[in-house]
């Protein structure tokens, strides 16, 4: 800890951090353990944060992330979105196809963000709020790809015809962007998505996520 840091709000969003990483919360001694504090401390935390909804308490005693949470979270769409679009819109007017990005929400994949191209004669309509499962479509695929592969660089996953007939799709995970699961795509009336597609779509990714950092 630093003078200008606050050694109580850092220990409060490690307890955040602990219980967001697992499913099944953490006992006080539990968290004790893990902090390196005594339970007292602990203790305190947790009044604090159930205060703000931040954290709730079952019958058991267990300690898990509260419902204030999802609060704070709507609010990190509009934050995301804003600072994909500039790549996002480089992509759709490059390529001549609707891009978008695309995060996970549960077992979903979200479009939060979408741009059209402005000079084609036609393109696919995709709308921001549209879900769809994690393994159907080259945004959820990709997502999954670099979830299962640990990836350290981001490369391009390939679909057609999965979430629409007729359309293929192209997108790239974003990688090293702490606390975010996503990807960068788009869409495209055609039978097979060209070569020259598939790197573009990395390149995009990779600015997003530079954006995110």
């Amino acid at each position: 800890m630093t003078a200008e840091t606050s050694q109580t709000l850092d220990r409060g969003l490690r307890v955040l951090k602990l219980l967001a990483d697992t499913d099944h919360g953490l006992t006080v001694t539990e968290l004790s353990n893990r902090l390196g504090v005594n339970r007292t401390v602990v203790y305190r935390l947790l009044a604090t944060l159930e205060q703000h909804a931040l954290v709730r308490r079952d019958l058991g005693g267990r300690a898990r992330v509260g419902l204030g949470v999802l609060r704070l979270g709507r609010q990190v769409h509009p934050l995301v979105r804003e600072a994909a679009l500039p790549a996002l819109r480089s992509l759709a007017e490059d390529i001549g196809a609707t891009a978008h990005l695309t995060l996970v929400d549960g077992s979903e994949a979200l479009a939060v963000a979408v741009v059209e191209p402005t000079w084609t004669d036609y393109h696919v309509a995709y709308r921001a709020g549209f879900r769809h499962p994690l393994d159907r479509g080259a945004a959820g695929k990709a997502i999954l790809a670099a979830r299962q592969g640990g990836l350290t660089e981001p490369s391009y996953t390939l679909t057609h015809g999965e979430l629409e007939a007729g359309a293929s799709g192209a997108a790239a995970a974003l990688v090293g962007v702490t606390g975010i699961e996503g990807s960068v795509g788009v869409v495209m009336l055609a039978d097979s998505v060209p070569e020259r597609v598939g790197p573009r779509v990395v390149d995009a990714a990779r600015e997003v996520a530079d954006a995110l950092r």
